[in-house]
């Protein structure tokens, strides 16, 4: 008799893979073996270990990437400013490298020939493991059961749970999916499918509702070396304590909250809410520390960089080769970006107050003003009229070209002519 065949599953133990290791041990034959990443569920963890093996799994292995999750994909992410369509701070997209990395990992460790996932097929998420497991591992092998099994919705496989007397919290009166980690948590599906519905007031897990938020606003300051939050309020913290001491200040605010419809790379537009505290105050306060240390080309040269970089990561690309040398630029101009950013948070709004660097490029000498000994205004003349000079020939040509131009009109153009181009 032949030896079944061993599959790792990313397990959650929500509805989808609860369905998946019943699916595939009993329904395809193979030996499941679950793996389970730790990136801050916090609670969802609980219990999982004993729902998997009394579902038919061989064993489960639970792996802590808190600490990598943060500091290797997070914080690279803070450094460059990274926002998708304006709005998301990637919270999912980011948790995904870490997770496929891992999932080959175990893979390897216990000799099984795939690993299976539960994205959908319409998802973000099937791409982003599935493009790191084979970057990491180009001999591995994926099984998506998404895109081959029989179950064409979320309540098909409530009704698989209730067969086969699985336990899972998804009903049909509450189908919408979530996604936690130590950035965000995320919702989709079911109710929200509507993008003209607002989302119920009792969704929301990390953020209180800003209405009800405190009435007295609250300063925080956040240090960074080298673009990486290092403390908040004078506290040093490392980067998962940092995290979640943001998020805990953030979320007492009602800040973080946003409600979009993106662009998935499969081409569908998907309605998604999102809530990202910390990271919001983290955003916020980078950049305003950036503001007095970063040249002005040099941010504008990184600023044209960093939707390219931002759709590498939420498209699953974050171990391909233009990935590698997009975070080394990104991370070798954060060299310097050292400094203290004040927020004040108020019922939902995170607002600049302050902000100090020691080897800031502001001046006051410069720019103030009042009476300087350093900058000569009538050197702005000279700088305004050549740089209008590109302005001027185009109008002139343009008005050139007129059926009827004016005389005054011809004479401009040739004096223009005579003293610039001749």
């Amino acid at each position: 008799m032949s030896e079944r065949k061993k599959v790792v599953l990313a397990y959650s133990g929500g509805l989808d893979t609860s369905v998946m290791l019943h699916w595939l041990k009993y329904n395809q034959g193979y030996d499941v073996y679950c793996m389970t990443a730790d990136v801050g569920q916090g609670e969802e963890l609980d219990g999982l270990h004993d729902k998997a093996v009394k579902s038919g799994a061989i064993g489960l292995s639970v792996v802590d990437l808190r600490e990598t999750f943060v500091r290797d994909y997070v914080f690279p992410a803070i450094q460059a400013n990274a926002v998708y369509e304006g709005y998301y701070l990637l919270g999912t997209s980011l948790a995904r490298p870490p997770i496929a990395k891992a999932l080959v990992e175990v893979a390897v460790q216990e000799k099984a020939f795939a690993i299976s996932h539960g994205s959908t097929g319409k998802g973000n998420d099937q791409v982003r493991f599935e493009l790191g497991a084979y970057a990491l591992e180009p001999s591995i092998q994926v099984i998506a059961p998404w895109r081959t099994w029989p179950y064409k919705s979320r309540t098909d496989l409530i009704n698989y749970c209730k067969e086969h007397g699985i336990p899972v919290t998804a009903t049909s009166e509450k189908p919408y999916s979530t996604d936690r980690n130590l950035l965000h948590i995320s919702f989709e599906g079911g109710i929200l499918e509507d993008p003209w519905r607002a989302p119920p007031a009792d969704m929301f897990r990390l953020t209180v509702d800003p209405k009800l938020a405190p009435d007295e606003a609250e300063d925080v300051e956040i240090a960074f070396e080298d673009g990486i939050p290092v403390s908040i309020n004078g506290v040093s913290l490392g980067p998962v304590a940092l995290l979640e001491r943001a998020n805990a200040l953030g979320g007492k605010h009602g800040c973080g909250r946003v409600d979009i419809v993106e662009n998935r790379y499969v081409g569908i537009k998907s309605r998604g809410v999102y809530e990202t505290p910390g990271g919001t105050l983290l955003y916020h306060a980078h950049r305003a520390v950036e503001s007095l240390v970063l040249d002005r080309e040099v941010m504008s040269l990184r600023d044209g960089l960093v939707p390219q970089f931002t759709r590498l990561i939420y498209n699953g690309y974050w171990f391909s080769p233009e990935m590698k040398q997009l975070l080394a630029f990104m991370q070798s101009l954060q060299k310097g970006v050292t400094g203290v950013a004040r927020l004040q948070l108020y019922k939902g709004n995170v607002t600049v107050t302050g902000r100090k660097a020691r080897n800031s490029l502001y001046n006051p000498e410069y720019s103030t003003f009042e009476a300087d000994k350093v900058y000569n205004q009538a050197d702005a003349d000279g700088f305004i009229k050549l740089n209008a000079l590109r302005l001027k020939l185009n109008t002139y040509r343009d008005r050139a070209t007129l059926a009827h131009p004016s005389p005054d009109m011809v004479e401009g153009l040739a004096d223009l002519r005579q003293n610039y181009i001749e």
